[in-house]
This record gives structure tokens, C-alpha cells and sequence, in this order.
């Protein structure tokens, strides 16, 4: 019997990870807290969200994305795993690299750069319409 509501492939991924990494069940504290937000009553009555910290480490990690409080930990466990893992190869986890290119896209340009944008879309609007048939043909 499986210990999470995953496929067991899935489960065994992640405990054979948690395993080459030396990630011990008994270095991780787990609690249970209430989640709030989206799901309605289920998340405002029950405590789904998981709470893991591994000792060792000191990582904490919080994970209340579920309305089900099994599959929380299991996606707590696999989010622990990945920060561990990146933490000791020493990069940046792809996590980091995404919001980081979230950043950049959302960082306003500079007023430089907005001028030349401009005039790039106008030169391309004054092409197509060039492009167009004429009222004569």
C-alpha cells in the first residue's frame, strides 16, 4: 500500500531521490496547518497544508497547493527534495531561473528602449501598409 495518493512509479521516483541525496524520513518534522485560500470550506476546516522541515539542513517548506492533505505531502516532499539537490550541487535551481526570467519580462524598459520600440513598430506598420492593395487596381 502505497504511503501517498500517487502513483506508486511516482512514489518510488521520489523516495529512490530522497534516498541518493541521504534524505532520512526521521530528519524531517511534519505539521499540519490550515491552508485558506482557494478550495472553499474543505481548506478553511481542515489542515491540509504541510509543513516539512529537515533538520539537518534547515530547510523549511511550506506546501498548500491541494485540497488533499496526501497529496500535499508528497508534492512538500518532492519540493524539499529539489532544494536539497540544488543546494548541494551548487546551482541554481530551475525554479530560481524561472522567476528570474519572470522579473526581466515584467522590469520596465528604459525610456531609450521604449523610443526605439516605437519607431521599430511604426517602420513595420508603414511596410505592411505599403503592402496593401490600392483603391485604384
Amino acid at each position: 500500500m502505497s504511503r501517498f495518493p500517487v502513483s506508486t512509479e511516482k512514489e518510488r521516483d521520489l523516495l529512490d531521490r530522497m534516498e541518493r541525496l541521504g534524505i532520512f524520513e526521521s530528519d524531517i518534522d511534519e505539521q499540519f496547518v490550515r491552508s485558506g485560500g482557494h478550495g472553499g470550506q474543505n481548506v478553511n476546516k481542515t489542515a491540509t497544508c504541510v509543513v516539512l522541515t529537515h533538520r539537518p539542513s534547515g530547510l523549511q517548506v511550506k506546501c498548500r497547493e491541494e485540497r488533499s492533505q496526501g497529496l500535499n505531502r508528497f508534492l512538500a516532499r518532492r519540493i524539499l527534495t529539489d532544494r536539497i539537490e540544488a543546494a548541494k550541487l551548487g546551482r541554481a535551481s530551475a525554479e530560481r531561473s524561472r522567476i528570474e526570467k519572470i522579473r526581466r519580462q515584467k522590469r520596465r524598459r528604459s525610456r531609450r528602449a521604449k523610443l526605439k520600440m516605437l519607431a521599430d513598430k511604426r517602420i513595420h506598420s508603414h511596410i505592411k501598409s505599403e503592402r496593401r492593395r490600392t483603391e485604384d487596381a
